[in-house]
């Protein structure tokens, strides 16, 4: 009897748990919107690679089968490859059906469908095409969905994403199957297809001839600075978030650690994962904001950048640990996203003064700042226009800064033990 009443109290606490969490106000209102696999309305900065897109497959709403198009993606992860393909297929067919035509879309996985097999099979499921598992040879299956599209008077575009995997693993002669499809045929040619690749020496593989087929409708996405990733933050953001639960810096912040032109990859898909996690901070917290701390132990968590530069800290100079203290204290207490060079030289005066240590002049400190940006350490640019006097601004975009400036104050001090 004794053993169900604690069974019984243990479900009670188990449910008050779930009622307790699911009652708090959250952070979210739309989650999904940071998640890789939402495909949002619009592309920020993506407009003119779309008016690209659509131009190469308006015969299709024009006069389809009189052309195969093939068109080949490239651009680095986080560039926007696979939503502009999917965004453009999705808007592409609903507007041709809409204007009398049978054009449809399928996106194919090629890290999970390396072989030419796979692959018809997957185009032939997504268009619920009835062809058979097994009893088939690849060539068999094409020909199958070729007369199938025929009959259907069916318009398609085969969108073959991570098509560098497919390539190494099916090789030249199954690629060139593909990309020739009509030649030298005559009739309505209703497969198109769209090649989405990382870049090109990963198809380096391929014959002169299919790669030089490939290239001739080809579209290049560069990685995202860091005002364009500023503005596909806010737009997400402004889908996902709730109004007070963020602010312009918070986004500038992830944006700017980010950004191809402040040393950064230019990848759209972490900047979101950051928000997303720090997100998730902030929830778990209670805190009804998201922070830049947050954001700092966001990064930290996905990229352990602290655990990786605690190896470089261990080998600076004690003055150079007394500028990166300055720079920590400075942004830890102010709550900003970057600090001003004069702020720091003021600050390190200060740490300096409390050490007993002579303070470097401007030229060396400028060059410490130097030093540690090289290292990674710490990120510095200068400051933008329209500012005020040109200066350095410099930030931290790992985390959390308690536990770096606590790292900094132990080497320090192992530093000055060992120089007494």
């Amino acid at each position: 009897m004794s053993e169900s009443i604690g069974v019984f109290n243990v479900s009670i606490d188990a449910w008050k748990i779930v009622e307790e969490e699911l009652g708090k106000p959250s952070i979210f209102k739309s989650r999904e919107s940071l998640t890789p696999e939402h495909l949002p309305d619009k592309l920020p900065h993506r407009e003119e690679e779309l008016r690209t897109l659509v131009s190469y497959f308006k015969h299709l709403v024009s006069s389809p089968g009189v052309v195969s198009q093939r068109v080949l993606i490239i651009g680095g992860v986080g560039t926007g490859k696979t939503a502009l393909s999917r965004l453009f297929g999705r808007i592409f067919t609903r507007f041709a059906r809409e204007k009398g035509y049978n054009v449809a879309y399928v996106h194919v996985n090629c890290h999970r469908n390396r072989t030419l097999f796979n692959i018809i099979y997957d185009i032939a499921l997504q268009l619920a095409i009835p062809l058979p598992q097994r009893g088939l040879s690849a060539k068999e299956m094409y020909d199958a969905l070729l007369s199938y599209l025929q009959d259907l008077d069916l318009y398609v575009i085969v969108a073959l994403d991570e098509f560098h995997y497919f390539a190494s693993v099916a090789g030249n002669d199954a690629v060139y199957f593909l990309t020739r499809t009509y030649d030298a045929f005559e009739g309505a040619k209703h497969v198109n297809f769209i090649f989405i690749a990382t870049d090109m020496s990963k198809l380096a593989l391929l014959d002169p001839t299919t790669e030089g087929y490939l290239l001739r409708h080809f579209i290049k996405l560069e990685p995202y600075t860091s005002q364009q990733l500023y503005d596909i933050l806010k737009y997400r953001a402004s889908l996902s978030l709730y109004d007070g639960t963020y602010d312009d810096d918070v986004l500038k912040f992830i944006a700017n650690y980010e950004g191809s032109d402040r040393g950064g990859s230019g990848n759209a898909r972490h900047v979101l994962e950051v928000l997303l996690l720090a997100g998730d901070i902030a929830e778990k917290e209670g805190a009804k904001r998201i922070t830049l701390e947050h954001v700092r132990r966001a990064i930290t968590s996905l990229s352990r950048e602290l655990v990786n530069v605690s190896d470089v800290l261990k080998t600076l100079t004690l003055h150079e640990l007394l500028v990166l203290l300055s720079i920590t204290r400075l942004l830890r207490r102010s709550g900003k996203r970057e600090v001003k060079m004069g702020e720091i030289e003021e600050e390190y005066r200060v740490i300096c003064d409390l050490y007993g240590e002579i303070p470097r002049k401007h030229t060396q400190l400028y060059e410490y700042i130097q030093n540690l940006t090289k290292a990674n350490v710490i990120h510095s640019y200068p400051s933008r226009k329209g500012q005020r006097g040109r200066t350095t601004m410099v930030t931290i975009h790992y985390g959390p800064l308690d536990a770096l400036e606590k790292l900094v104050l132990e080497l320090i001090e192992k530093r000055r033990k060992l120089e007494a």
